[in-house]
C-alpha cells in the first residue's frame, strides 16, 4: 500500500517506517526539518517537509502522496529533551504536542477527506491513565482517567477527542503504553542515575510499557488489516512503580531510587507524577493479540530494559 506517516522522523516513526518498507509498502514520511530528509531516505521512505499546524501544508503533502492510509504520529517530543522533562507542568511541556494532536489531527482528517484516503490510524495513550474505578488492569472498554482539575487534563482530554474523531470516521487508535527503546527514555535514565527519579509513597501505582519496535509492529498490522477501533498496545506485564523503577535503576547501573512522601512529591513534581506512582491503573493487551494477531517481541519491560541498558 501507499502509506503516509505524519511524523516519520520522530522516535516511533524511525522504528515504524523501516517495518512498513520491509513489508513492501511505499512510504511517504514527514518531518518538520529539511535536515532530516536524508534520514527518512535512509529508512526507505520518500521524505516530505510538512508543518502539521498548517492546513495548507498538510493538504498539499497528503494530496501529492496519494496514500491509501494515513498514520498520525506527529508530536513535538524530540529525541533528546532540552533539559529535564517538566513533569510538574505537562500542559506546558506538551503544549505544541497538544496542538499537533488537536489542530494537527483536524488538518490530517481534512486532508484525508479531501484526497479520499480510505483509512486512518492515530496514536493514543495507555500507560497509567486508566479510570480509578474497578481493577488495576483496564481493557479498551474501560474509561480513561482524564485527571480533571490538574495540569495533566488538557493533554489527556485532547487525546480523548482524537479517539472520538478518528473512531467517527472508522479509523483505528493505537493506545501505546509508555515508550522505551532507542532514544525514548534517555532523559529518565539520566535522572535515575543521578538519583533524581524517586519512588513516591509506596510506589503502588501501575503502569504499562511498550518497546518502540513492538509499538511499530502493532501499527503495521493495523495498517495492513485496515482495522477499526481502539487497541491497547502494551506489553504483557503491567507493573507498579515499586517494581519497574528499582529494576530500571539496576539495569542502568544506578543506586536504588530514593523514596519521597506523597506531599513532597506533589510539591516538587505535581499531580501527574504522584498519581502515576501511587494510583495509576494499567492496561491489558488481550484485544490487540486476539484481533490483530500481534505478539510483542519484548513481552516484559524486564527483558527490554536489560537489553537496552546492557
Amino acid at each position: 500500500m501507499r502509506v503516509f506517516v505524519a511524523g516519520g522522523s520522530g522516535v516511533l516513526g524511525r522504528r515504524l517506517v523501516p517495518q512498513l518498507v520491509a513489508g513492501g509498502h511505499q512510504v511517504t514520511a514527514t518531518t518538520t526539518s529539511r535536515s532530516k530528509l536524508g534520514l527518512l531516505s535512509q529508512l526507505g521512505a520518500r521524505g516530505v517537509v510538512m508543518d502539521g499546524l498548517d492546513a495548507a501544508s498538510v493538504g498539499e503533502a497528503v494530496a501529492s502522496a496519494e496514500p491509501e492510509v494515513i498514520v498520525h504520529q506527529m508530536t513535538a517530543i524530540s529525541m533528546t529533551h532540552a533539559g529535564k522533562p517538566d513533569i510538574k507542568h505537562p500542559d506546558k511541556w506538551f503544549a505544541i504536542t497538544n496542538r499537533l494532536r488537536s489542530e494537527g489531527t483536524d488538518h490530517l482528517l481534512g486532508a484525508a477527506e479531501a484526497s479520499g484516503v480510505p483509512h486512518f490510524v492515530a496514536q493514543g495513550y495507555a500507560s497509567w491513565n486508566g479510570a480509578l474505578e474497578g481493577g488495576w488492569i483496564k481493557t479498551e472498554e474501560d474509561p480513561l482517567n482524564l485527571m480533571e482539575g490538574t495540569a495533566a487534563y488538557p493533554g489527556l482530554a485532547i487525546l480523548q477527542r482524537v479517539e472520538e474523531k478518528v473512531l467517527d470516521i472508522g479509523g483505528a487508535v493505537m493506545r501505546y503504553g509508555a515508550f522505551y527503546g532507542p532514544g525514548a527514555i534517555d532523559d529518565q535514565v539520566a535522572l535515575v542515575r543521578k538519583r533524581q527519579y524517586p519512588l513516591v509513597g509506596g510506589g503502588g501505582g501501575y503502569s504499562s510499557w511498550i518497546h518502540l519496535d513492538d509499538a511499530a509492529s502493532a501499527t503495521v498490522l493495523a495498517v495492513e488489516q485496515k482495522v477499526r477501533g481502539v487497541f491497547n498496545i502494551v506489553d504483557d506485564e503491567p507493573a507498579p512503580a515499586s517494581a519497574w523503577l528499582p529494576y530500571l535503576a539496576e539495569c542502568a547501573g544506578a543506586k536504588p531510587p530514593r523514596r519521597v512522601p506523597v506531599w513532597l512529591a506533589r510539591l516538587l513534581a505535581g499531580d501527574q507524577a504522584v498519581h502515576m506512582m501511587t494510583q495509576g491503573r494499567a492496561f491489558s493487551n488481550a484485544k490487540a493479540k486476539r484481533e490483530l494477531g500481534w505478539q510483542p517481541r519484548y513481552p516484559s519491560w524486564r527483558v527490554g530494559f536489560k537489553e537496552e541498558l546492557a
